[in-house]
């Protein structure tokens, strides 16, 4: 389980941490964020989840030990518990955001508010994608927290975490923005991070990370600690984003995403050149899938995308960050260079949930493969996956054991709810296909090369 807090020390010019002045040399007042927690504080909340899991032996697992030794053939179980931090979004309705993994597998939740009441949570709907969760308590009093455009934080912004590291109520400690758009750290499927420098301690993990105004930044999520301890990296998801897949998740219990058809790369100098393009920011369409939005919307490999919604591209993790943000049924506005000319076009990401594609469309390691989306079984993937319909006999993943009637329930680790889950996790593992397939009643693994 990923945590995150936030230490850092703001040091102001010419003042030493460790030896304060009582006051300014004109007599004000130093400089506090005092009045903007007071206001903000209410707003995080801790998290405990109780989780039910079951005890194995290997000993006890053997049928001839246990006839051996009259041991009763029956399950054992343990109750384990966890805690990590959450943000009051919606007082009103009694929302609260944090993260999946604070909550995912959870078979109680609690939550602790700042003045010390403890109410009962229910899990509305959960993003592993994105690493996401939203909770819904009692509306009884409670304070809400505002949101910040994280679109236009900047590299050098001061920031402050609020949370509840190693149980500790109310934490807050403080540091800078790092960096922006950090990806490609395989913690989830869509990363768009902030990066902050900060010690990150557990319990934090779904705190909040807000600007000095007191309004939300980002919400934390993970750090980087190749020796085994903090090293001033951490990782907060953008406030923009969470927002967005909040909106989903609260109206439909789930993230309804959309395909758009695209694969992409990042411009560089050598494909500026031979484009005939002066530019070097923006990424360049490789790949268009027939019949999708994007080629409804008369993309062509080739082009340079350089604006997607309301956000420029200018790197394949602007992008992949949008993208997160589509949802079934939008219709996205999309620039692109285009024979030195800047065109316009709208995607219109269509819902279309039954449709039955070709496995060689969604990786060409499913050559051979029918899909459609599955929902319906409470059993297979919490009632969403993807049904494996055809087989052809001798293919790769006939070989590797794929059976028609097979719903795939996730893949490389990551659970799926539909086709285009399925593609993207795929597109994250250019090695191997690790698929957790329902059939018969069973679950089991298949790995595909």
């Amino acid at each position: 389980m990923r945590y995150l807090l936030l230490v850092a020390c703001v040091m102001i010019a010419g003042w030493s941490q460790a030896a304060l002045p009582g006051s300014l040399p004109d007599g004000q007042n130093l400089p506090s964020l005092a009045p903007m927690l007071d206001r903000v504080t209410p707003t995080v909340v801790n998290i405990a989840t109780y989780t039910t899991v079951q005890v194995r032996n290997p000993l006890l697992e053997d049928p001839f030990f246990r006839r051996f030794f009259n041991v009763p053939d029956q399950q054992r179980y343990r109750r384990t518990q966890s805690a990590g931090s959450g943000v009051v979004v919606d007082a009103g309705n009694g929302y609260i955001v944090t993260n999946n993994h604070v909550v995912e597998r959870a078979d109680e939740i609690s939550i602790t508010l700042a003045d010390g009441r403890v109410l009962a949570a229910e899990l509305v709907g959960t993003d592993p994608r994105v690493d996401l969760a939203v909770l819904k308590v009692a509306p009884e009093m409670l304070v809400q927290i505002e949101f910040a455009d994280s679109g236009s934080i900047r590299v050098g912004d001061f920031v402050v975490a609020i949370g509840n590291p190693f149980g500790l109520n109310q934490t807050v400690t403080s540091g800078i923005v790092s960096a922006l758009g950090r990806s490609g750290l395989g913690i989830e499927g869509y990363e768009d991070f902030i990066q902050t420098d900060a010690s990150i301690n557990p319990g934090n993990s779904g705190g909040a990370l807000v600007d000095l105004s007191g309004r939300l930044v980002g919400i934390n999520t993970a750090i980087l600690a190749p020796a085994g301890g903090n090293v001033g990296i951490g990782f907060a998801i953008p406030a923009n984003m969470v927002r967005a897949i909040m909106g989903q998740l609260i109206q439909h219990g789930e993230v309804r995403r959309g395909f758009l058809g695209l694969a992409v790369q990042g411009l560089n100098p050598q494909l500026a050149e031979a484009f005939g393009v002066d530019r070097r920011e923006g990424v360049v369409v490789v790949e268009v899938e027939p019949d999708s939005a994007a080629a409804r919307a008369g993309l062509r490999t080739g082009d340079i995308i350089v604006r997607l919604g309301e956000r420029t591209i200018r790197r394949v993790t602007d992008f992949h960050g949008q993208a997160a943000v589509i949802f079934l049924g939008s219709r996205v506005p999309i620039e692109v260079l285009r024979d030195g000319r800047t065109r316009r076009m709208t995607l219109d990401v269509r819902d279309d949930p039954l449709e039955k594609v070709a496995g060689e469309r969604i990786d060409r390691r499913l050559l051979g493969t029918v899909l459609q989306n599955f929902r319906g079984t409470e059993e297979a993937g919490s009632g969403a996956g993807v049904l494996v319909t055809e087989v052809t006999s001798g293919s790769a993943a006939w070989q590797s054991g794929v059976r028609p009637g097979d719903v795939i329930v996730s893949i490389n680790r990551r659970a799926i709810r539909n086709l285009a889950d399925l593609r993207e996790g795929a597109r994250l593992n250019e090695q191997q296909l690790l698929l957790r397939v329902y059939r018969s009643g069973q679950y089991g693994y298949i790995m595909i090369r």
